[in-house]
């Protein structure tokens, strides 16, 4: 419908274009033209003359075009257009003799015929360019726009003139991340590209053309148009999509048995950014499809910048990417907390790299060890510590419970009280949608620390941020995927129906950061994690990416759900409910009401289970019953 709107509303400009280039000629010539016998022979042929024109112009595909993106393949087809009309008329001039033009009016009427047109055509990209520049750019500036926009000849049919043979690609997407895939192909001509056509589920876009390339279809036809034009490449240029239609597009991908790339994200397509060299081959993170996450500078340089930052785990992925990030925000001092020397080493050195003038002390600690813990809250008097030590396998932690609760629980609570006692501004807690609901050590050690957090609620302020899986975390299902991939497999996924919430580890910090900034003491935050995503389905593209076929070059293996995993995970309890905070991917949970006396003698006899060596049972039953009593 919009689509047809638009053609209508070409075809009445067209009509208005065409016969105001006669009347400007006519009276350029003869200023007394109404009353001219040349003149009542044209009125008595403008109808004819001017449907003529239009069905040229039609055959030349000047209302299949995309106009906010014209350029100078489009401005050939409207002199061709503008042109064999002309030529038609002067047939009826010369040859055919029902009109006497004089010559002069015949050029005048072509000239301004072309001109009109091409200026209908034109101005929409004209004014699109020109709302990108901040700042009127003046008439000067305003003609070096035009010839820019203009002085790019088209490579493909030069490239045909010489014969030299070309890659032919098919790009996904014809928007403005299209477009410009395009404008970078026409540039770099000696990549030897061939752009045979775009693929849109915008029914509006079927059949236009933008840049001389046509849309051939939507997503489904994927196969068909691979086959019919012999694409050799596709790139996927919709950087605001959603992961779900990626993995679609890759799966029609796969099916037609063809090479694919995708162009950067969204941020860079909004500034014009995207180069040649920037498109790549698709990674894991574009299976997410997630929105770029949009931070508060400054609400978080309020509360980091020239602050003393404490960061526990600082060697993990987690606490290594808060580390970098935090680093962007000056703070006068960042401590790294972490009981693994290597990791500890590799991002004290990289950090150094980035920020030689920045002080960064390493440290080599147990959260759990409290003389060593209270050294360094003395020496160092942090203001803003975030906390992300914690151990996080959930198998291992089944069978070594007693560990989960040592350090997820009791190095979580030592920390806590620390912060408190030393007046920290505020303390960051970094839980996971392990602990709703939970059915595991690891789940129920995050859950019962999340409810000492809000006990701890005084001068510090204190929150959690609670979230899903990362991808590329040490312990994410992603790293061994790889592995068994490079081992020629199989590939081993605990159950057919299992999801898991999925986001970057940057993107999961940005919001860890922003969090801390929203946060007035006692909140739980949730994050916005997006859609669930099946492991099976992330393993079969994860193997597509590999330029290799599911259960054909690798075998997907159904091993079954370890002890203390679920079919599915939950950012919420029933209870909870949520807040929308003033962050759209940021929300608070409903807090517990929590008796502080109560919770602080099971975490004691939880201590002292634990130190007297009690056996597993006995320390799971006591974490199911803390976690269930603080749920009635």
């Amino acid at each position: 419908m919009i689509k047809n709107k638009q053609v209508i509303l070409l075809l009445i400009l067209d009509i208005v274009a065409i016969n105001l280039s006669v009347l400007i000629a006519f009276w350029l010539r003869f200023p007394n033209f109404l009353d001219t016998p040349d003149f009542l022979d044209y009125q008595k042929m403008a109808i004819l003359l001017t449907l003529i024109r239009l069905g040229i112009f039609y055959l030349y595909g000047l209302y299949q075009q995309m106009w906010r993106y014209i350029s100078i393949s489009e401005f050939i087809s409207i002199f061709y257009a503008v042109t064999i009309g002309s030529i038609v008329v002067s047939a009826f001039v010369f040859f055919i003799r029902v009109l006497t033009y004089p010559r002069s009016v015949l050029l005048m009427d072509w000239f301004f015929c072309f001109v009109l047109i091409s200026g209908i055509r034109f101005t929409p990209r004209l004014i699109r360019e020109l709302k990108k520049r901040k700042g009127s750019p003046g008439f000067s500036g305003i003609w070096q726009l035009i010839f820019a926009l203009l002085s790019r000849a088209n490579p493909w049919h030069r490239r045909r003139m010489w014969h030299l043979p070309a890659k032919r690609i098919l790009i996904i997407g014809a928007g403005d991340a299209g477009e410009m895939v395009v404008k970078e192909i026409e540039r770099h001509t000696e990549l030897g590209y061939e752009v045979v056509g775009f693929i849109d589920d915008d029914l509006k876009k079927q059949g236009i053309r933008i840049h001389g390339v046509e849309v051939l279809g939507s997503r489904e036809e994927i196969g068909n148009v691979v086959k019919r034009e012999g694409v050799e490449e596709i790139i996927i240029a919709i950087p605001s999509t959603s992961g779900k239609v990626i993995r679609e597009i890759i799966a029609h991908c796969e099916k037609a048995r063809v090479r694919f790339k995708i162009v950067p994200g969204v941020y860079e397509i909004l500034t014009g950014n995207v180069s040649i060299n920037q498109i790549r081959e698709v990674k894991v993170e574009d299976l997410l499809g997630r929105e770029t996450v949009q931070v508060n500078l400054a609400e978080i340089s309020s509360y980091l910048a020239g602050k003393k930052v404490l960061v526990t785990g600082a060697g993990g992925s987690i606490g290594s990417e808060l580390c970098y990030q935090v680093t962007k925000f000056t703070p006068a001092m960042l401590i790294l907390v972490d009981h693994n020397e290597n990791n500890t080493y590799f991002v004290d050195i990289e950090l150094k790299r980035r920020h030689p003038a920045l002080s960064i002390i390493p440290i080599i600690a147990d959260i759990k060890d409290v003389p060593r813990m209270e050294g360094i809250f003395k020496e160092y008097q942090p203001e803003v510590v975030f906390h992300a030590a914690a151990h996080k396998h959930v198998p291992l932690m089944e069978e070594n419970p007693q560990e989960a609760i040592k350090n997820n629980i009791l190095g979580s609570k030592i920390v806590m009280e620390l912060a408190s006692k030393y007046n920290c501004e505020r303390f960051v807690f970094i839980s996971t949608d392990k602990a709703v609901n939970p059915i595991s050590v690891m789940g129920y050690s995050k859950r019962v620390a999340e409810l000492l957090m809000r006990t701890f609620n005084q001068k510090t302020k204190f929150m959690a941020v609670r979230f899903g899986n990362v991808l590329g975390s040490e312990g994410s299902v992603i790293p061994l995927f790889k592995r068994q991939i490079a081992n020629r497999g199989p590939i081993t996924v605990t159950h057919p129906e299992v999801t898991r919430y999925f986001m970057t580890i940057k993107e999961a910090v940005e919001l860890i950061i922003q969090s801390a900034a929203l946060g007035q003491g006692g909140e739980t935050f949730v994050l916005d994690m997006g859609e669930p995503i099946k492991i099976v389905d992330l393993a079969r593209e994860l193997i597509t990416l590999s330029g290799m076929e599911p259960e054909v070059d690798i075998e997907i293996e159904y091993i079954g759900l370890r002890p203390g995993e679920k079919l599915f995970e939950e950012l919420l309890t029933q209870e909870e409910g949520i807040t929308a905070t003033k962050h759209k991917q940021i929300f608070i949970a409903k807090a517990d009401i929590i008796d502080q006396a109560w919770l602080n003698d099971q975490i004691n006899e939880l201590e002292r289970l634990v130190t007297s060596g009690a056996e597993r049972t006995k320390l799971v039953t006591k974490l199911k019953e803390i976690v269930s009593l603080t749920q009635r």
